[in-house]
């Protein structure tokens, strides 16, 4: 998806021999506000426009929520029991796959995972949501009651039949409570970006995806939990005309997949002096 730093090499080398354009290359990196640290310019915003929200709302609801395979992962009843859960909830601040958050750390219990990662989320006054499976309610080695219980305690919940998929569930629960909501999750949602119309909704889910998703990163020390920060600017080619931005992976650097590049070939075009009096 990504250029390989050999390549963003080779596009640095091909601007710069364009006879007569005057463009000069530099690899550089962007800060946090979304600033290049090379030439000082700000890329373009990863958040969606209120009307760029809505027109993606609409499709994912039509596409993937009412038109998708979604039967295939849960039922129209149950569908419409969680609607009208989410419907008599304020908005959520964080929707959380409960499930693939506690299968995150390997040898901790899962019940306990989940609910670290809840009460972190908790101590920041934020309104949780954790979706499941009823078989997490079943006393067992991995879910732990009492756990279970504080995890309720601390967030409003939602748990689906075992034959369940959460997927349709995170979508609708997140785009329903608003712009500001976010989810945790290391699903890529690669079935449900397939399921939209055309490249455009797609490039919005990616850009909203990217902005909204947020995975942990540490679950090795319980009460230092780490969270992949949202960037503020989108992570693709960007051009003005006269610069372009160019994110690319480094070679021998290795990233997951939910994560992004950091490096930036950033291009600018020199703009010609007038010659003095």
């Amino acid at each position: 998806m990504f250029p390989g730093e050999s390549l963003a090499h080779s596009i640095k080398t091909w601007f710069e021999s364009i006879p007569g354009r005057q463009w000069k290359g530099q690899f550089t990196t962007v800060q946090k506000s979304g600033q290049c640290s090379g030439c000082g310019r700000v890329l373009e915003s990863i958040h969606l426009s209120p009307e760029e929200y809505e027109f993606l709302k609409e499709k994912i609801m039509r596409h993937v929520i009412d038109g998708g395979d979604q039967y295939k992962k849960t039922t129209p009843q149950e569908l419409k029991r969680f609607e009208k859960f989410v419907n008599s909830c304020p908005p959520f601040d964080i929707v959380i796959d409960g499930l693939n958050v506690a299968k995150m750390v390997f040898k901790n219990r899962e019940s306990q995972t989940l609910l670290d990662v809840v009460s972190q989320l908790a101590q920041q006054n934020l309104r949780l949501l954790v979706l499941g499976r009823k078989h997490m309610l079943t006393p067992s080695s991995q879910w732990k009651k009492d756990e279970m219980k504080q995890v309720q305690e601390q967030a409003d919940c939602f748990f689906a039949d075992n034959i369940s998929k959460d997927d349709p569930f995170l979508l609708y629960a997140t785009l329903n409570s608003g712009n500001h909501c976010k989810f945790i999750t290391k699903d890529l949602m690669r079935d449900h970006k397939a399921c939209l119309p055309d490249a455009h909704t797609r490039h919005l889910f990616f850009k909203w995806q990217q902005g909204h998703q947020l995975t942990i990163m540490n679950c090795l020390q319980r009460s230092k939990l780490a969270f992949q920060h949202t960037f503020s600017y989108d992570t693709v080619v960007q051009t003005t005309g006269d610069s372009w931005h160019i994110p690319y992976d480094e070679d021998q650097v290795q990233r997951s997949s939910y994560e992004v590049p950091t490096k930036w070939l950033c291009l600018q075009r020199k703009t010609k002096t007038s010659a003095p009096c």
